[in-house]
């Protein structure tokens, strides 16, 4: 069984025993996260896809960490101009686990 889940404007395709990153949430370790915009649910049966989330249906997680992602350089320039400016990001992100697929 999987399900298609939206959850920080993304969408994921998650079954049992996934660990996935996420956009950062507002939750600590050790804590457990519900899912409830499941927007598809797969099963034996077939599909059931909802109009725009399946009713009823919910994806439980276990919060692994918070983190920061790797460094990338963002570098912008003028031509001609000798205007130049170099940054840094770091996209933080949430670890979990899918524990359970509630349809």
């Amino acid at each position: 069984m999987y399900a298609v889940i939206e959850t920080g404007g993304k969408q994921y395709q998650v079954k049992t025993g996934d660990e996935i990153f996420i956009e950062k949430l507002d939750v600590n370790a050790e804590d457990t996260v519900t899912f409830d915009k499941v927007l598809a649910v797969g099963t034996d049966n077939g599909i059931k896809t909802g109009a725009p989330y399946v009713d009823g249906a919910s994806v439980t997680a276990k919060v692994i960490k918070n983190g920061k992602g790797r460094k990338i350089t963002v570098f912008t320039y003028k031509p001609k101009k000798s205007c130049k400016r170099k940054m840094g990001h770091r996209q933080p992100y949430t670890k979990v686990v899918i524990e359970a697929v509630n349809a």
